[in-house]
């Protein structure tokens, strides 16, 4: 049974095509560009979230090498062995008051029976780009 019109927002329901299209590209062999796919994304966005995502793969280039840029629901990705391990949700995409940097199962950030998988992010400061460094080391299991 397909849901009806109301039960995702509209911004939700194009999220979903452009994660079947990335499915498609992947399947159909052919031409697929990870790289320009992020750079199209991250060039899309308001210049504030864009100068976000833009430092925030500047901090993985330098800090977590090992990930690949790709997309993931139209919004920047990172992976390792083709799994998103973190990704930039922009405000703008789903017209949240901020945007996030989540990070996905394969993330190992696991602290107790309970920790966060998602960080609100408005700026990047110093303070901020080192969390995220320690953020970044933690969930591909390096120590700082």
């Amino acid at each position: 049974m397909a849901p009806d019109d109301e039960t995702f927002t509209p911004e939700e329901r194009a999220a979903m095509r452009e994660r079947a299209r990335e499915m498609r590209r992947g399947r159909s062999g052919g031409p697929k560009d990870p790289g320009a796919d992020f750079d199209a994304a991250v060039a899309a966005m308001p210049e504030g979230e864009r100068a976000i995502a833009r430092r925030l793969a500047g901090l993985v280039a330098e800090h977590a090498p090992e990930l690949a840029t790709r997309t993931w629901y139209g919004m920047p990705a990172w992976s390792r062995d083709g799994k998103v391990i973190c990704f930039f949700q922009p405000a703008s995409k789903f017209k949240a008051r901020y945007s996030t940097l989540g990070f996905q199962d394969g993330a190992r950030l696991d602290r107790g029976s309970m920790w966060p998988t998602s960080f609100a992010i408005t700026a990047l400061g110093d303070e901020d780009e080192a969390a995220v460094v320690e953020l970044l080391l933690r969930a591909l299991g390096r120590a700082l």
